[in-house]
Parts: structure tokens; sequence; C-alpha cells
């Protein structure tokens, strides 16, 4: 049996536009720096003990034309003055051995930052429901992190918002977690 399970995980994002919703798509993986890559979406789990590394770092084992997973956020328009927004969140458990959470988001009306921060809070609350503990689920304010019981998560997100700046013009906006085996 061939099992892949990814040992390292990179965090990107895009804006892409162009006068086709395909181009806009095209030119936003361009600028993720991820549009070499034949890529399959996946689900949500981030794999156990797998490292996080800089987009810079992880491209370095990559080769143009290679599979790769990735858990990718995307939202397109073409609506005049539309703002959009994608991100993908994490959480992980201070436990490496077990695994963690990738969650997308994806919508509209909403900031980079109000975007990126829903993913990550959605991310830790899928983490701690699998745990059950998901009533115990408290945001420390001071330290910036998710508490669970005596069990401190790392979470963090990658989001990227654009607004559509011509009429007739696609703009397409992805936030990804590549996966990396």
């Amino acid at each position: 049996m061939f099992t892949i399970i990814p040992s390292k995980v990179f965090f990107t994002k895009g804006v892409g536009r162009h006068k086709s919703r395909l181009g806009s798509f095209e030119q936003a993986l361009r600028d993720a720096g991820i549009a070499q890559f034949n890529l399959v979406e996946v689900s949500s789990i981030f794999p156990p003990n797998a490292e996080i590394v800089t987009k810079d770092e992880g491209l370095t084992y990559l080769k143009p034309g290679q599979i790769l997973f990735v858990v990718l956020a995307k939202n397109s328009s073409d609506e005049l003055n539309r703002l959009i927004s994608a991100a993908v969140g994490l959480a992980i458990p201070k436990d490496r051995n077990l695994y963690g959470y990738l969650s997308e988001h994806h919508s509209f009306g909403e900031t980079e930052k109000s975007a990126g921060d829903f993913a990550e809070d959605l991310a830790a609350e899928m983490l701690a429901s699998t745990m059950g503990i998901d009533h115990h689920l408290i945001w420390d304010e001071k330290n910036q992190t998710w508490a669970l019981d005596d069990r401190i998560l790392l979470t963090q997100h990658v989001a990227s918002s654009a607004t559509v700046e011509k009429s007739g013009e696609w703009t397409t906006v992805i936030a990804a977690a590549v996966l990396i085996p």
C-alpha cells in the first residue's frame, strides 16, 4: 500500500486579474508562486509532526509539473467594486504527534484580516471539537493564542483580499496550505 503523509507545509496567497475567470485564477496562482505545479485539492487535516516552512524554503523541495496536495481557498468576481477574500486557517495541538486542522474560508465584503481571523478561529474550533473539548476553547488575548484546558494551540492563517477594480475584468484571490511529501 502506498501512503503519502506530508512532512512539510508552507502557506501562500495571491491575487490575479484578467478578462476571464480562468485567466485571473492562473494569475493568482502565479502571484502565489504555485502556478507551475499540478494542484490537487484535499480536505483539512494538518499531518502529525509536519514542519511549517517558509514559502521560499518549501519551493526548494519542488519541481515544475510535480503533483502537489493543497488546502485551497479561492474566490472570484467580476462585479465592479466587489470586495472578495479567501483564507486558510491552521490549528495545531501542543502534542505534535496528533493531527491538526486547516480550514478554508471564502467570503465577500470581508477584509483580509477579518477573513483570516475567521479561518483561524474555525480551524481552532474544529480541532477542539475532535478533542471533545469545544466548550473549553478560550481565546487568550494577552498571548494571542487559543487555550484548550492545559493545551495551547498554535494558530495562524494566510489570507488574501482584493476589490474588483475594472468593469469586465475578473479578480481572483487565493490562499493555500501546500503539503510537501
